[in-house]
């Protein structure tokens, strides 16, 4: 008998041949397609690229600089998720793993609220939380300067560098060499935002839009979805994640980042400055806006020379199209954010071979 991706892979193949490419918005998508060997298994003609959907690796160049800055600052504790440690600013090699060998306080965390305890436990520092993410991790973020509040503790604070996924897909499908016919959505973010949220990409753009899981399988599923209404010729939004996504996402977690959090201008690594796209924090939350307390400040700037991360995350190339890939730039001695995070496409390649 058949496994359940062996059943969505022949349905695939039997669909008409067609030359496209699809896009996940999604760096989890990214790495359990890469783990899963699914481009080798598609259909000639069907291409799978990945979009801006790994955090870290859409923060700009500027914004790493920033921080590193930060870090060497005295009396502050710099505190964030693991990835963040070792990515280089627009110096190679730069990164806050590197400042924290050289002394800089630097502490990983695997939730916000960890960095708050951090700042209870050391009341004559400054502790800073490096808020990056999308609308996944965003609830999180803002749950931990609420706790912050309700405890007293004025020494924490929050460089939110969070970000929104609509205005990049919409800043992404402004762009003129945008050549994509489908967008696998991400199952995470949808969670928190509700399917319904990606009804704007077949309705306004006439793309069709499907959110998945992330288990083989369901991508599978989800990209035969895909394949089927481009075949069709009917674009439409499809949930093939209902187990663990609703069409109105989490309305408790989206009142939380409500109460928190306003939209803003922000910066992305390859797409430049998008209006509307990032979190910053409301007036009431002032005193634990890290930029405010710091005076800190981002300018578009070119990442490091001859790193490509801004165009893979944009669809423009492949991995193995940036000269540096597996040469200068490996997961070892990384040049670029896509070769560091765990959600990165270089990374993703790189380890599992999918060039």
């Amino acid at each position: 008998m058949p496994s359940e991706a062996e059943v969505w892979l022949e349905k695939i193949r039997a669909l008409p041949r067609m030359d496209v490419k699809l896009m996940e918005v999604c760096g989890t998508h990214t790495m359990s397609i890469a783990r899963a060997g699914i481009k080798s298994l598609l259909p000639e003609g069907v291409e799978l690229l990945s979009g801006p959907g790994c955090p870290v690796c859409v923060t700009p160049a500027a914004a790493i600089d920033a921080v590193l800055a930060l870090a060497s600052e005295p009396g502050v504790i710099v505190t964030s998720y693991g990835d963040m440690l070792r990515v280089p600013g627009s110096r190679p090699g730069d990164s806050l793993a590197r400042r924290r060998a050289l002394g800089a306080q630097v502490a990983l965390v695997y939730s916000p609220v960890d960095a708050v305890e951090i700042a209870r436990q050391n009341p004559k520092k400054e502790v800073v939380f490096l808020g990056v993410g999308f609308e996944t991790t965003a609830p999180g973020t803002a749950a931990a300067v609420l706790t912050a509040r309700e405890r007293g503790v004025t020494n924490f604070s929050v460089w939110s560098m969070l970000k929104t996924v609509e205005p990049a897909l919409r800043a992404l499908l402004r762009q003129e060499d945008f050549a994509v016919q489908g967008f696998l959505c991400p199952g995470h973010v949808a969670t928190i935002i509700g399917a319904e949220a990606f009804r704007f990409l077949p309705e306004e753009y006439g793309i069709p839009a499907v959110v998945g899981g992330f288990e083989p399988e369901e991508i599978l599923h989800a990209l035969y979805l895909l394949l089927r209404q481009l075949a069709e010729g009917k674009p439409r939004l499809e949930n093939a994640y209902p187990r663990a996504v609703s069409a109105a996402g989490n309305r408790l977690a989206q009142r939380v980042m409500a109460e928190c959090f306003k939209p803003r201008r922000d910066l992305w690594r390859g797409l430049g400055a998008i209006e509307g796209s990032g979190l910053g924090w409301r007036e009431d939350f002032s005193a634990f806006d890290a930029e405010k307390k710091f005076d800190l400040a981002v300018e578009n700037t070119e990442g490091p020379a001859g790193c490509r991360c801004g165009d893979v995350i944009c669809g423009r190339c492949r991995p193995a199209d940036c000269p540096m890939f597996g040469r200068r730039c490996t997961p070892e001695d990384p040049v670029g954010p896509c070769m560091v995070s765990s959600e990165g496409a270089c990374a993703a390649a790189y380890k599992y071979q999918t060039v």
